[in-house]
């Protein structure tokens, strides 16, 4: 097995920057547009997130049935999807561009949009998760990737931060801001798609057969780590992504501090740099899965000091904030490491090496969370009452927007942790079955 080169290592990388400017734009924003700026009910818009999430984890789990049974020759299986990202680009440039019109065409014409960009997304981000198993089966290289990929994902969701937020803050025009972003990410997206397609090469499993529908259930069924790993996903990108989408209305509403959003922008991006450089040092001494513990425990701490801190202490809200965004970072980075030892052991339990489903299984997982949690926000917003078109919130839409960005949270990731007690696939065990494979490849 060769090593991975630094090119195809940060080429890697940039290809998760590209997915960011999707999906981070409509994590961070894309409940905000809809209720500030398109006028879709809070409800209405809670409907649609969940609905396009469930629809996206089906795409998601068609795209890696498709990626399976792809025969990859002189591109490989998945860096040639990895070339059409620009079409989820321009269709998410359409989701934030909703016309001035009827209240039922403004609400067709949003599902409409952001259904396409969940097909598309899907077509293009399961082949660029599968990259992983595919370029190494080295443990250190793995962990090397899914830094890179966490740097990469990074980087958009600073922009936002630092750029997009201060603006929204500042009361510019929301429809050109938006439009412009969307437009900019089209073209430098494009290109960042491009370039991950063509440095990165598959060096592993260039000869793997086709893989039949009963197969692919076979070997899921089969791969209790992984099951394990996507239900605790599930739980913890729901309040992750809850925590997410509640931040811009926390800061703004509750705490009248939106200058503070470019701040903890700020303070993700050297947390995450630090992690993605030290993480693999505790996780060589202690293990994935006792460091993904540990970093969840720090969101249920981080939840709760949210939702209790009052106003007048904003430097004690920051303090759970910060916590919350450590445990996404280490979470993060972690989890698509643990999804692609669970290649392996199904490899090994099955004898059929399925990586397509089992990242599509996963991003599944995670797109359920992602809408649960926009969901949960803007049933809340609509429950408390929430007004788009008011500076100042009723106390019962600011209660929404507290429970919303910290107990909700809280309480989903403390179930994510206590569902991984469950996940018996232990580093050692997995270099054991990683050598059986290595000596009887077949």
């Amino acid at each position: 097995m060769k090593k991975l080169t630094r090119r195809s290592i940060v080429a890697y990388g940039a290809g998760d920057a590209a997915n960011s400017m999707i999906i981070s734009t409509a994590n961070m924003f894309l409940l905000v547009y809809y209720t500030d700026v398109a006028g879709i009910a809070a409800a209405a818009a809670g409907t649609l997130l969940v609905v396009a999430r469930v629809f996206n984890a089906v795409t998601d789990i068609a795209a890696g049935r498709l990626v399976d049974r792809v025969q990859g020759k002189r591109w490989g299986k998945f860096r040639p999807f990895l070339m059409f990202g620009f079409v989820p680009l321009v269709l998410s440039a359409a989701v934030f561009h909703v016309p001035d019109v009827d209240p039922g065409l403004k609400l067709l014409y949003a599902y409409c949009t952001y259904g396409l960009v969940c097909l598309a997304y899907s077509l293009v981000n399961v082949p660029y998760g599968c990259l992983v198993g595919a370029m190494t089966r080295d443990p250190r290289q793995r962990a090397r990737l899914a830094g890179a990929r966490t740097i990469g994902g990074l980087s958009a969701g600073a922009v936002l931060g630092f750029v997009i937020a201060p603006l929204l803050g500042a009361g510019g025009d929301m429809q050109q801001i938006f439009t412009i972003l969307t437009l900019v990410f089209v073209g430098v997206g494009s290109v960042l798609y491009v370039f991950t397609g063509s440095a990165c090469r598959e060096q592993s499993g260039a000869s793997i057969p086709r893989i039949t529908l009963r197969q692919s259930i076979d070997a899921l069924k089969s791969n209790s780590p992984l099951l394990v790993l996507c239900v605790s996903s599930v739980l913890f990108v729901t309040g992750n992504s809850a925590t997410g989408a509640a931040q811009f209305f926390y800061l703004r509403d509750v705490l009248a501090r939106v200058d503070l959003f470019p701040v903890m922008a700020a303070t993700q991006v050297v947390i995450t740099l630090t992690l993605a450089v030290m993480i693999p040092r505790p996780v060589a001494r202690w293990g994935k899965k006792a460091v993904f513990t540990a970093g969840c425990v720090l969101g249920v701490v981080g939840g709760v000091v949210v939702f209790l801190a009052p106003a007048s202490l904003p430097a004690l809200a920051v303090g759970g904030i910060v916590l919350a965004q450590l445990s996404s970072a280490t979470v993060g980075i972690l989890t698509w490491a643990l999804i692609a030892d669970t290649v392996e052991y199904g490899e090994w339990k099955t004898g059929v090496r399925v990586q397509g489903i089992n990242y599509a299984l996963l991003a599944a997982t995670r797109k359920l969370g992602m809408g649960f949690g926009g969901g949960l926000v803007a049933y809340a917003l609509a429950w408390g009452a929430y007004d788009g078109g008011l500076r100042e919130q009723a106390e019962g839409a600011l209660l929404a927007i507290r429970a919303s960005a910290g107990l909700l949270p809280a309480i989903l990731v403390l179930a994510a942790v206590v569902t991984m007690s469950w996940y018996r696939l232990t580093d050692r065990r997995h270099a054991e079955l990683v050598a059986e494979l290595a000596r009887d490849p077949a």
